[in-house]
């Protein structure tokens, strides 16, 4: 947008994706967030956290502020990551068809306006801000190896090239730095784009045609889609998750972000506003059942190779969140020069997060290690050592207090969420031991989990509540606990496990709504206010599902689903009105898949014990 141009919200936003990055495009044609050449790369498009002053691609009829546009509609090609949007207007219809081609040697957009019927005026707005938004480039228009004309903005390492049917000439008498082009597409015809970046010392790659680009990025997709083996309900809203979470796989190393964009916040105006184009250990079980529910083996095992690879070394510095190969330096900036979505600042790169010490992780990680062994995913001569040596040193630390599943910036505690992955830790890697005849301290390992499992229904327990609360002495209530029946914990049956989620109905639904906690700045350090945390959402329907209330989870699951935008997609909160939070989110995504698979399991029958989720074994 311009300035003065009105903000569209998160969930007005698609996705295109290459498997190394993707691109957030508005209902308004316009390319407002891309990191190149991967997800965690400085955005050379960054209006989303500031306006076009800071990078934005837009394509779409001339006057669409002001009103000229009749109707405007988009969906994605089935199975795919093709992305149409429609605009009608009184002298006719149009069709923009954007996508991005599955990685080869370079980053490449492809766009095609397509004439539906009548005749349209278009415009385009092309603005290149490479660092975050800050970097003006050097752009000058030049010639390709094969003499077609081209645009070449150039800043440093980066550089970005325009060709196609047109180019955009620059704004005259202004200081924007923003090229623009007007043109008219009648019925039948089509104007192409490409965009392509490569390093700047390299030389200029070649030409992406258009229409082959499309077409094989929409044969890529489908036949992913079709090696699917999910044939439960909902398939439309679990083929669009999967979807997502694969585009969200930057495939050289197999990790997965947590969401591909940083600090779109959680709370209007707020500071909760986060990094999470990392890759998160909590993840681990989750993405594996869900990849494995569907058939994805291949995809399942990369994810446990870097799982493997990102925990390796000394078990002490075992982290909850790591850089896409596994980096583990991520420091956490304040970029000052960009305002933040709808003013909410700071804008931050890198999670401070990195640096906590989160004991659920444990059971995170020895849980997806424990469901890829039964699918027969990892190699025990290095699975097995590894997995040793963490619970080695989850036995050195499993008293110490932590800062929980929800990253709080105050001081640490005995949550109860986090007490009961450490019984997750122990069970599974017991389980592991027996079933495989790998050398442990069985003895050892059996006692612990037994004792922590004591300890938790003492102290987790909050009598005068009638609940499973936050913390051990605490009458805060956390809908992170909702996972205990899922995990195996508890049967979903269990009369405290049943007070529990009534408990939780009762103080911490709104609607269909799910928040995370009772929310405070003692709570976590930061100022009460953010949405209602998808992810607890569906985890509740889970837990419904589990204790035999498969009506009310059937229910609940429905009404979450309307909530997805008009093309699938979910952030990561919710306020009951608007998306808020990182966009699109794996962690939402996930849960769906999770939620979706349990319902989709015959009668009632017993939860597994395969991680968060009943889906694996």
């Amino acid at each position: 947008m311009r300035p003065d141009e009105p903000r569209l919200l998160v969930e007005d936003h698609a996705v295109l994706g290459d498997t190394h990055t993707m691109a957030l495009v508005g209902r308004d044609g316009s390319i407002d967030w891309l990191c190149l050449p991967r997800f965690d790369s400085p955005a050379s498009f960054a209006a989303l956290l500031g306006d076009e002053r800071n990078g934005r691609w837009q394509v779409c009829p001339r006057g669409l502020a002001r009103g000229v546009v009749r109707r405007t509609s988009r969906r994605y090609r089935k199975g795919t990551l093709v992305l149409e949007t429609d605009w009608e207007t009184a002298t006719g219809a149009v069709r923009l068809i954007d996508a991005m081609p599955v990685r080869d040697a370079h980053a490449d957009v492809v766009r095609r306006v397509e004439g539906i019927a009548g005749e349209v005026e278009m415009a385009m707005r092309f603005t290149v801000r490479f660092g975050y938004g800050l970097a003006v480039p050097w752009v000058r228009r030049t010639h390709d190896g094969d003499g077609r004309e081209a645009l070449l903005a150039v800043a440093g390492p980066d550089a970005l090239v325009l060709r196609g049917s047109l180019l955009p000439q620059v704004d005259r008498g202004s200081r924007s730095h923003a090229h623009h082009a007007h043109f008219t597409v009648r019925a039948g015809e089509a104007v192409d784009f490409s965009l392509m970046w490569f390093p700047s010392h390299e030389p200029m790659p070649p030409f992406q045609e258009v229409g082959p680009g499309i077409e094989d990025t929409a044969r890529f997709w489908t036949g992913w889609c079709d090696r699917s083996t999910y044939d439960g309900p909902w398939a439309d809203a679990v083929e669009r998750s999967l979807l997502t979470l694969k585009a969200m796989t930057y495939q050289p190393t197999g990790g997965i972000v947590a969401a591909p964009t940083t600090s779109l916040p959680e709370q209007l105006g707020g500071p909760r506003n986060w990094d999470y184009r990392l890759c998160w250990l909590r993840d681990a079980t989750l993405v594996l059942l869900a990849l494995l529910s569907a058939g994805y083996d291949e995809e399942a095992t990369g994810w446990c190779d870097w799982l493997l690879r990102a925990v390796a070394g000394s078990p002490e510095q075992l982290q909850i969140v790591y850089g896409l190969a596994g980096e583990r330096l991520l420091p956490e900036i304040e970029l000052s020069h960009l305002p933040g979505y709808e003013g909410s600042a700071p804008v931050r790169i890198g999670n401070a997060a990195s640096e906590q010490f989160q004991l659920d992780v444990y059971g995170e990680v020895v849980s997806a290690l424990h469901a890829a062994r039964d699918a027969g995913l990892v190699d025990d001569r290095l699975a097995w050592p590894v997995q040793r040596a963490i619970m080695r040193q989850l036995v050195e630390v499993m008293h110490d207090p932590d800062y929980g599943l929800w990253e709080v910036r105050t001081a640490p505690r005995h949550f109860t969420h986090s007490r009961v992955m450490v019984w997750v830790a122990f069970d599974r890697a017991v389980r592991d031991a027996e079933t495989y005849g790998l050398d442990c301290e069985l003895e050892l390992w059996q006692e612990l989990r037994d004792k922590v499992r004591a300890e938790v229904l003492e102290k987790g327990w909050n009598e005068q509540v009638q609940a499973f609360t936050q913390a051990y002495g605490s009458s805060t209530l956390d809908a992170a606990v909702l996972v205990m029946a899922a995990v195996g914990f508890l049967p979903g049956d269990d009369p405290r496990f049943v007070a529990t989620v009534d408990a939780i109905c009762a103080r911490l639904k709104s609607g269909c709504l799910v928040a995370r906690y009772e929310s405070s700045e003692q709570a976590d350090g930061l100022p009460p206010g953010e949405g209602a945390f998808l992810a607890c959402s569906f985890w509740l329907v889970t837990a419904l599902a589990l204790g035999g209330r498969w009506d009310e989870a059937t229910a609940l699951f429905e009404q979450l689903l309307a909530l997805c935008n008009d093309v699938g997609l979910l952030a990561e909160e919710h306020d009951g009105r608007r998306m808020l939070g990182n966009f699109p989110q794996a962690f939402s995504h996930l849960a769906l898949v999770d939620a979706a698979t349990t319902l989709a399991r015959s009668g009632g029958s017993a939860p597994s014990a395969g991680g968060h989720g009943s889906s694996g074994g």
